[in-house]
């Protein structure tokens, strides 16, 4: 089953500070904890999932790890739970400088603490939308790391009114319908006593501003239509699905809010000769019956080269060598540099000459032709099997 994002496992957003996410972390470890939820298999996996979350969005560099290569980029750097959850008290303690010590019954009036005040008008902010756009590489520009340039349409503020929607500030008005809140508020009697409900104004869509006179090239919006073109730096060892995300490289908002993102999601283009699994290359050289029995030296092609190789007497077909570091870096830095695997094809002749046949027929009989396999053969054959 794939993996969460992380920002919504803990409900918060991209842009969200260090405090937004150590809150959103402390409300479900809270919740979802063990020692809350004795036996509770489903709570137990949220909490779980909600550490591992924050493990790394609370570490700036896992985090920049993460926004740019997604859970690839931050692979086994999750916690570890094989010594079990913690105290429920101790974990809060530690993560929040004992602000909440004296028991577990402390922690019964979070629930509603985080929220704003019902009613109280917060600043509507938007955010654009993303781009994904998919981006082709040759093993050769994986190997090394490449910079491509993406040419994409996107929403942008538009110049004439500097993203306002009107010219002039003056044809910018608050809402009468709603006092420029954005929402209108209804009080409803009952035998319970007074409830108050609030919903998005219908004459201003939420905005609590009316444009009396919009901008002509943007129509009142704010943005307008524009191509650009972006440089993006791909780094080594990338892998087919990966996402690259740019922050701010997206459609820009109304408003003058968050820019979206640009996601460059990788795809890999089939190399010709070789063969990617990982960080490892496979490549299978055909090589003659002669050059199988005398030895020879042979040509294999490596990202940066052909390189040459011994094939040595005697060598039997689908013998594999390895070459070290031939292969492509890891993405994260951690897994070093894969190998290159160059598997042994003896080519068998299928037609032979009269002259050929007479020669290899008089070598039918010869001693060293006959098979007789020794306990060095045995094994490298059942390593072979495990190989492949």
């Amino acid at each position: 089953m794939a993996k969460r994002d992380y920002y919504e496992v803990l409900g918060v957003d991209k842009n969200a500070s260090a405090d937004d996410i150590k809150k959103a972390y402390r409300k479900m470890a809270i919740k979802y904890h063990p020692d809350k939820n004795p036996g509770d298999k489903e709570a137990e996996e949220k909490f779980k999932e909600a550490a591992e979350a924050y493990s790394v969005l609370s570490d700036a560099d896992k985090k920049a790890r993460y926004d740019q290569f997604g859970h690839a980029g931050v692979e086994g750097a999750g916690p570890d739970f094989s010594g079990g959850f913690g105290n429920l008290n101790d974990i809060l303690n530690d993560l929040f400088g004992g602000a909440f010590g004296g028991g577990f019954g402390g922690f019964s009036g979070f629930g509603g603490g985080f929220g704003g005040q019902r009613g109280q008008r917060q600043q509507r902010v938007y955010r654009g939308r993303d781009i994904r756009v998919r981006v082709k590489l040759t093993l050769e520009e994986i190997a090394k790391g490449v910079e491509k340039e993406i040419s994409i349409e996107k929403n942008v503020p538009c110049t004439e009114c500097g993203g306002k929607g009107a010219k002039n500030s003056s044809d910018i008005k608050s809402c009468p319908a709603c006092n420029g809140t954005g929402q209108v508020q209804r009080v409803v009697n009952s035998f319970l006593g007074q409830t108050v409900t609030y919903s998005t104004c219908q004459q201003c869509g939420g905005e609590g501003k009316i444009i009396s006179n919009p901008c002509r090239s943007c129509n009142g919006t704010g943005l307008v239509r524009k191509r650009e073109t972006i440089k993006v730096k791909i780094p080594a060892g990338v892998e087919a699905g990966m996402q690259l995300t740019l922050q701010g490289e997206g459609h820009a908002a109304k408003n003058n809010g968050i820019n979206g993102d640009l996601l460059v999601v990788i795809e890999e283009q089939e190399h010709p000769n070789l063969k990617r699994e990982g960080n490892n290359l496979y490549y299978t050289k055909i090589v003659s019956v002669v050059d199988a029995m005398l030895g020879a030296e042979v040509s294999i092609p490596c990202l940066d080269g052909d390189y040459k190789i011994k094939i040595d007497p005697g060598t039997q077909s689908g013998e594999v060598v390895r070459l070290r570091g031939r292969g492509l870096p890891s993405v994260n830095g951690y897994g070093g540099t894969g190998d290159l695997y160059v598997k042994i094809a003896v080519w068998i002749p299928k037609k032979l000459s009269k002259d050929e046949k007479a020669i290899v027929e008089s070598l039918r009989e010869k001693e060293s032709f006959q098979p007789n396999p020794t306990k060095e053969d045995k094994s490298f054959f059942d390593r072979l099997k495990d190989l492949f």
